[in-house]
């Protein structure tokens, strides 16, 4: 058993469970929607250059 990345859940971690890790396709589909909508974002620490500035 792990727990479901998307409500919190348990989840069946086992070829018995397609949607693994995930507790049932809806979190699966939820997940992957929200990935596809860019949600999931690494943020980005280095700093603004102006736009008149030349980076070269």
């Amino acid at each position: 058993m792990v727990t479901c990345p998307r409500c919190g859940q348990p989840a069946v971690y086992a070829p018995t469970n397609p949607a693994r890790p995930f507790c049932s396709p809806r979190c699966k589909n939820s997940d992957f929607v929200a990935w596809a909508n860019e949600e999931y974002r690494v943020p980005d620490a280095s700093p603004e250059v102006p736009p008149d500035e030349d980076i070269s």
